[in-house]
């Protein structure tokens, strides 16, 4: 294959299968240490919600405690989105040491530290690369803020345990905001579960965090007039902030440029005034460079603001040919339209047709949280060639914990998936008052069990109180160790509470899809 081609590869890539292959042969295994006995091991997926630090820890408690009773070891398929992603990517980065994790989990919000000089260096180096976006402010600066870590972990670094089988598969999702309209429509009314759903407050807090930065900057780093450049450009960015609260783009000045040049303009002016000025025998050049360069982040990620751009990453499909063989899934998966992804090209967003000339035509694509279509990854695993006979749904939401099954059920009827049926006046009832686990069974397709994290059966009649306590944009620091270890403990009880239960499907999914040789297993009453 020559190296300008892209080649399309239908159903799931060698990898995963390979991948998947060898862990058939620990789940086997682990359904033995179980009392299950099955001469095929059942394909079954793990799904982590969004939700913020709220969900990172309650995600980390349900790995943590499935670990404990034996059950993560029966699972093939590992997905979340937002908030449990932070989780998910701890257990590979730790390779499954669910007690280090933990230990280091309590470690950080022991200390109540935060180390803004490293998160802010980050950040200012990320704001040098072409692709800088806010996505990088906010893994640097507000992800680090709230777990107390800095986000460093790659796709590469999960590779070895997942090859190996030793690891659930992780699958991953990114949505293509260029082509937001199309998800955003079709997305369940009022779905805005994920930490990042709320566009104003995040940007309120993205100016808030400018401002306070660019000031402390300049009064720390004693440039020369910094006390009349940091209030201008304060009002700079209190302009820009008013100028991006509506729907449209910031209006453009009368020659025709966008409105934000004006801080482009500022802030190069001011910078190489500023160092002309500064100019001393004695001074040290790298403090010239760290000056410039912080400048140059509190102009870009102000532009990006103004632009709301997130997920700015080159698109290798640019200015390709059409008709020309297209790449299929990788591990991170692009859903970016309404159709369902039935093999892996179509996961990728690359099916044929006008979507192609879309894919195509644009230098950049821009991969927002997929929590903000679908608030949990369910469309990660229903494809029928990952062939899942069982789902394990943990949702995080401070909210309805139904808004999830609402969406997907909505989203399988469009695309014409097999999924449980169930009737919007059952959800509204379970609603009121949410059990610790619900099983949904349908004609066709994987059982689906669900378990809302705030119950009735683990919180009593205190599901607000702990909505409250645990809510998605409460400040990090508002986390004590004792919030944290409490929320651990409920993640870790609703799995504890409902391991017969998930013994019993895993059971019967072991008979009902491998009849030949059923699955036997003792008494669980």
């Amino acid at each position: 294959m020559g190296s300008s081609e892209v080649s399309v590869i239908p159903g799931l890539q060698k990898e995963e299968k390979a991948a998947v292959e060898r862990r058939r042969l620990h789940v086997l295994k682990a359904l033995k240490k179980l009392r299950i006995e099955a001469d095929e091991a059942p394909v079954v997926a793990v799904l982590g919600s969004g939700g913020g630090l709220r969900a990172h820890i309650a995600c980390l408690g349900v790995l943590s405690e499935m670990k404990e009773q034996g059950l993560l070891d029966a699972v093939t398929y590992l997905a979340g989105v937002s908030g449990s992603t932070w989780a998910i990517s701890s257990l590979y980065t730790n390779d499954g040491d669910m007690e280090a994790l933990e230990a280091d989990l309590k470690h950080r919000f022991t200390r109540q530290e935060w180390d803004l000089a490293k998160s802010l260096q980050k950040t200012i180096q990320a704001a040098r690369s072409e692709n800088y976006s806010l996505t990088d402010f906010w893994a640097y600066m507000v992800i680090s803020k709230q777990t107390r870590e800095l986000p460093e972990s790659h796709l590469s670094n999960m590779k070895k345990p997942v090859e190996e089988g030793t690891l659930p598969y992780p699958i991953f999702a990114a949505i293509d905001n260029d082509l937001q309209p199309s998800w955003q429509e079709a997305r369940a009314p009022g779905l805005w579960g994920s930490a990042l759903g709320n566009t104003e407050v995040i940007r309120e807090y993205i100016f808030d965090q400018l401002r306070n930065l660019t000031l402390k900057g300049l009064w720390r780093r004693a440039v020369a007039n910094a006390k009349s450049i940091g209030h201008l450009l304060f009002a700079r960015l209190l302009r820009l902030q008013e100028s991006s609260q509506g729907e449209h783009p910031p209006p453009e000045d009368e020659g025709g440029e966008p409105e934000h040049t004006w801080l482009t303009e500022m802030l190069e002016n001011w910078t190489r005034t500023s160092l002309e000025k500064q100019e001393q025998p004695h001074e040290d050049p790298e403090r010239k460079g760290s000056l410039s360069n912080f400048m140059d982040f509190v102009k870009k990620t102000g532009i990006c603001a103004s632009k709301w751009e997130w997920g700015t990453t080159h698109n290798f499909l640019y200015k390709h040919k059409m008709g020309s063989h297209y790449v299929a899934q990788t591990d991170l998966e692009l859903l970016g339209s309404s159709d369902p992804p039935t093999s892996a090209s179509q996961s990728a967003g690359i099916t044929g047709g006008i979507r192609d000339k879309i894919m195509s035509s644009r230098k950049h694509l821009h991969l927002v949280d997929a929590g903000l279509a679908i608030n949990t990854p369910f469309p990660l695993v229903l494809p029928p060639t990952r062939e899942v006979h069982l789902i394990l749904s943990f949702d995080f939401s401070a909210g309805d914990p139904f808004e999830t099954i609402r969406a997907t059920t909505d989203y399988c009827r469009r695309h014409k998936i097999p999924f449980p049926q169930v009737e919007e006046a059952e959800l509204d009832l379970w609603s009121k008052a949410p059990a610790s686990c619900y099983i949904l069974k349908g004609e066709t397709g994987p059982v689906v069990m669900h378990f809302p994290l705030f119950n009735i059966d683990a919180c009593g009649g205190d599901i607000e109180a702990w909505s409250d306590t645990y809510d998605t944009f409460k400040l990090a620091d508002t986390y004590t160790l004792d919030v944290v270890v409490l929320l651990l403990a409920l993640a870790k009880k609703n799995v504890r509470e409902n391991k017969k239960k998930i013994l019993r499907e895993l059971m019967n999914v072991a008979g009902l899809y491998y009849p030949k040789d059923s699955a036997r297993s003792c008494c669980l009453a």
